[in-house]
């Protein structure tokens, strides 16, 4: 006889779950309604807050496109976030290899990644007045001097992942391929490079997601400049008198679709990149 095995239901799990959920949820369907609302429906009471609009209406997305001039401070934000991840993934994986290769039995190498992984603990409140001083003297306050800076700070938390993942691919790769003439640079190149590929959509996601929502950095380096980007076009509906809640969250909706459409691309090497990282 086949007996069925009853299957206990995990209820601490499934309610933290469940809040989790609740907790993303919650937050998106509000954005969605307000963003949709008319002001004359916006109330106090929760009811009026919670309701859906009376009429589905796109004007408050056109009126922010037009407020924040949307497409030029679209095109900031993809520059920045596209030239940052593309160097990431370019330099932070070379560092990874050369770090990672060498650290297990180099006491320099092990010094040069515990001291640049160690930046992941240093506050940007810390290096904000310094950073703004000193790319005004270089005169690079402006995109290049945002994307300097951020291919400078995640740096820690990329060559962690690199390095990580490199434990998960065999030396005898690349040894085979220095057996066949290959050099250093050709065997990496060739043969890393390409099986990294989990990783680099990883740390893409990662890096992406960071720079594209960051205001401080933006806001500190290129104060002055007339040059937006989303996060910082998007302030401008916050004024001392009250904010705009129809008009921000609209907004708000805008700056999410592009970088959600990129997350949902890259999440099938994403989970793949992370389990392999962290396995040492």
């Amino acid at each position: 006889m086949n007996e069925k095995v009853s299957e206990k239901v995990n209820w601490p799990v499934t309610i933290l779950l469940l809040l989790g959920l609740i907790t993303i949820a919650f937050p998106l369907y509000m954005t969605i309604v307000i963003a949709f609302k008319q002001p004359s429906e916006m109330t106090n009471s929760i009811s009026g807050l919670l309701s859906l609009p009376k009429h589905w209406s796109f004007s408050n997305f056109a009126e922010a496109m037009r407020v924040t001039d949307f497409w030029h401070s679209l095109l900031n934000s993809f520059l920045i976030t596209a030239v940052t991840v593309v160097i990431s993934i370019v330099l932070h994986s070379m560092i990874g290899y050369a770090v990672g290769r060498s650290k297990a039995h180099s006491k320099w190498y092990n010094f040069v990644y515990l001291y640049i992984v160690s930046g992941m603990f240093v506050p940007f409140a810390i290096l904000m007045m310094p950073l703004v001083k000193q790319t005004a003297q270089m005169g690079i306050a402006n995109i290049f001097g945002v994307i300097l800076c951020y291919v400078v700070f995640y740096m820690p938390m990329n060559l962690l992942l690199y390095s990580g993942y490199l434990t998960n691919i065999p030396i005898a790769l690349e040894e085979a391929a220095r057996m066949d003439g290959a050099t250093t640079w050709t065997t990496y190149w060739k043969v890393i490079f390409p099986i990294m590929k989990p990783m680099h959509a990883t740390v893409a996601v990662i890096t992406a997601l960071s720079v594209w929502n960051d205001v401080m950095t933006p806001l500190v380096i290129m104060s002055g400049s007339g040059i937006n980007t989303l996060p910082l076009a998007q302030m401008t509906f916050q004024t001392q008198f009250g904010t705009n809640y129809n008009l921000a969250f609209a907004s708000y909706l805008l700056a999410l679709l592009p970088i959600l459409i990129f997350y949902i691309v890259c999440q099938k090497q994403i989970l793949n990149g992370v389990v392999n990282g962290a396995v040492k």
